[in-house]
């Protein structure tokens, strides 16, 4: 106890974030922490996405979910992609701040608590062989990893190939996403036996639209797996659905 107070008087904890003093290790400051936006309350029980209205118990899909319904059963999400978590999944992503991993799985494995079953595996979606040796880590892999560490259950890194160079999709159309991203994975052959009539948990670290998570589950299911749910750290919100969640 000591030496950790000796610690903590040398070396301050900081925000995970900004880098200003904080009280307790991984954590954030008074203001990176409200600049947060945390999903709770009522959601999509599909995309994740946060709903206006009272928590009930009943499974609540919002319009898109229920015009487009997904291949998979349950999606969950930590928090919105905005403001702080944005900044730390760019930072993650590309700063190689992977001592960012854990602290942002443990909000994931929070906000997908109900999604955990004794016999699921986790699999994060995969990146194309060319971007992984250009990124040198996947970070939806390193997510999952602590995912699934937190869950107790299996994590099979490389279950998914993408087996497609596919084109960034920033600026693409829901329907263009979907093209993109068609016949883009299969399943290792090494480790379907592993999935076989059971749980896949699919994460990764931001969800758009979903047609990647989408062609992820499908490739799943059409190999064997029982069902297919997801998590992703964020959820991104176009200005329509902002307005129509602030009601």
């Amino acid at each position: 106890m000591k030496i950790q107070s000796a610690i903590h008087l040398l070396f301050p904890p900081q925000c995970l974030c900004c880098g200003a003093e904080t009280s307790s290790d991984f954590a954030l400051c008074g203001d990176c922490w409200r600049d947060t936006a945390f999903i709770s309350g009522l959601k999509c029980d599909a995309c994740g996405i946060p709903l206006p209205g009272d928590l009930t118990e009943e499974a609540v899909l919002c319009d898109i979910c229920i015009m487009a319904p997904k291949p998979w059963v349950k999606g969950r999400a930590a928090v919105l992609y905005e403001g702080t978590a944005r900044r730390m999944i760019l930072a993650l992503k590309h700063g190689d701040r992977l001592d960012l991993a854990p602290p942002l799985a443990t909000w994931m494995a929070g906000a997908g608590r109900d999604l955990q079953s004794d016999d699921m595996v986790v699999a994060p979606v995969p990146l194309h062989w060319r971007r992984l040796l250009f990124r040198r880590f996947n970070q939806a892999a390193v997510l999952a990893d602590h995912v699934a560490q937190n869950y107790k259950v299996p994590h099979c890194p490389d279950l998914l190939h993408r087996t497609k160079a596919t084109k960034a999709q920033h600026h693409m159309r829901a329907s263009e996403r979907r093209e993109n991203q068609k016949d883009a994975f299969t399943i290792n052959p090494r480790h379907r036996l592993k999935m076989l009539d059971r749980a896949v948990l699919l994460v990764d670290d931001v969800m758009t639209s979903g047609a990647t998570l989408a062609a992820c589950a499908e490739t799943c299911l059409a190999s064997g797996a029982r069902e297919v749910n997801i998590l992703v750290l964020a959820r991104v919100a176009t200005s329509d659905q902002l307005a129509y969640i602030a009601g």
